[in-house]
């Protein structure tokens, strides 16, 4: 299963791209479980995804939770927590 991936803000920087499309292992059931992969890799993705409490996800454009399966799930944007004011 092809997932397009989305970075954003210092999780882009970390990684050094602003997305990329992945086909994961059929292990990955879940976001946390693609956010585990996705560290695995090392250098700029252990770093992005080393503190869990500070990323956000949105599944196929919609607010989740890094729980969420990803049955059928064609986009995962991650990103810090944003304020506005």
């Amino acid at each position: 299963m092809a997932i397009e991936l989305l970075y954003f803000a210092w999780v882009r920087e970390a990684i050094g791209r602003d997305g990329e499309t992945v086909e994961p292992p059929d292990a990955v059931k879940s976001v946390v479980d693609l956010i585990d992969w996705l560290e695995s890799r090392g250098g700029g993705y252990a770093e992005a995804f080393a503190d869990r409490s500070l990323l956000r996800v949105a599944v196929d454009q919609e607010f989740a939770a890094l729980d969420a399966g990803l049955e059928g799930v064609r986009e995962v944007a991650i990103f810090p927590p944003v304020t506005g004011g």
